[in-house]
């Protein structure tokens, strides 16, 4: 629990901002649209956007008394698959039933003349992001970040075990073949967005399809997990209330899910991203390390984790792509979002992180 001298304090809850230059909705259009599917949401429409998130883009819509969260894909995306607001909802409306911590969907729409892009409405949920800091006015004790990974780690593990099938999202993907199918997407992704020459990521595509593990199983996967995509009871730092960010879910290997996990979690002793990136929940005391994380996802799972290096370097060479992708939005003018200008440097950066862990065998 946040100490009492915490809990006296107001909640610092996930805040809005008002929306980023460039990224504005046409409101009149968006209230009509609504007024029409959705009488109950008939009233003066005001728009707010989430400044978190590197994608998709989330806003806050207040209409009357309700509170709407509508996502949308990034303005100059090019990679329509990578964005498919109405495979999302999709996954919600099936997932929502079976699993808590999936926010409930309202309404999609795929007429592009309404925002200029599909995009779908949702629930909002209330609690704590844990981004590149702890919000101030909250503690975070060695105790409670030890507890916090135990727990972010054992719904990791539950999802995994979720009978997909029986949620009806059976149809969702193909798992046969899905290491192979992402080594090459992922590739080819790297290869239609480069902007800069990086001969490390250039071995590491080489070593990654030269390593292929076995299978490891099918589950259904989110393919972005990680702390900035939960909510936590604002309370009880320790207890999750919902996770985002569903856009890339699909069936594959949990290994492969684990392994895009691990490269988000920044240890102390991680000086190049430290420097580049700063601090962050996962390097303060009490966290575990990349390798206690992975221990404690098999002991909880029951999974085989001792072929890990090869899952955490394909992590790292994906975040490596989804870099490169949104620099290059940048590059191309397709966004003027001011925190992906030093993007290319986050590219680079992991794809030496790649190739060292490549030739340590460490993660």
């Amino acid at each position: 629990m946040i100490p009492k001298a915490t809990e006296r304090s107001a909640p610092i809850l996930d805040a809005t901002a008002p929306v980023r230059k460039g990224e504005h909705l046409p409101v009149d259009r968006l209230a009509r649209y609504l007024a029409a599917h959705r009488p109950e949401w008939k009233a003066p429409l005001a728009v707010e956007q989430f400044p978190g998130g590197h994608s998709n883009l989330t806003y806050l819509l207040r209409v009357g008394d309700n509170e709407l969260v509508l996502r949308r894909p990034p303005f100059g995306n090019q990679v329509r698959s990578a964005h498919d607001m109405g495979r999302e909802f999709r996954v919600l409306s099936r997932l929502s039933g079976v699993y808590e911590l999936a926010p409930t969907p309202y309404l999609y729409c795929e007429d592009e003349s309404v925002i200029g892009a599909p995009f779908y409405l949702m629930e909002r949920r209330r609690g704590v992001v844990l981004r590149g800091t702890v919000p101030d006015g909250l503690e975070f004790r060695p105790s409670t970040a030890r507890r916090l990974a135990r727990a972010f780690v054992a719904n990791f593990a539950r999802l995994h075990a979720l009978d997909y099938a029986a949620a009806g999202l059976g149809d969702l993907g193909r798992p046969d073949g899905y290491v192979e199918r992402q080594l090459k997407g992922w590739s080819e992704r790297y290869a239609r967005a480069r902007t800069h020459d990086w001969p490390e990521i250039d071995r590491v595509i080489a070593w990654l399809l030269d390593q292929r593990p076995p299978p490891s199983g099918a589950a259904l996967i989110h393919n972005d997990y990680k702390y900035d995509n939960i909510l936590l009871d604002p309370h009880d730092l320790t207890r999750l209330r919902a996770v985002f960010d569903w856009e890339m879910s699909t069936l594959g290997d949990p290994l492969m899910d684990l392994g895009t996990t691990l490269a988000y979690w920044v240890e102390a002793g991680d000086a190049e991203r430290l420097a580049l990136r700063g601090g962050g929940p996962t390097t303060l005391p009490g966290n575990p390390t990349r390798r206690e994380l992975v221990a404690l996802y098999g002991e909880l799972s029951g999974r085989d984790v001792s072929a890990f290096p090869f899952y955490y370097v394909f992590g790292l060479f994906k975040n490596a792509v989804i870099g490169q992708q949104i620099y290059y939005r940048y590059a191309r003018g397709f966004t003027r979002d001011e925190r992906f200008a030093r993007m290319h440097l986050s590219v680079e950066l992991a794809g030496r992180m790649a190739a060292r862990a490549i030739e340590t065998a460490e993660f």
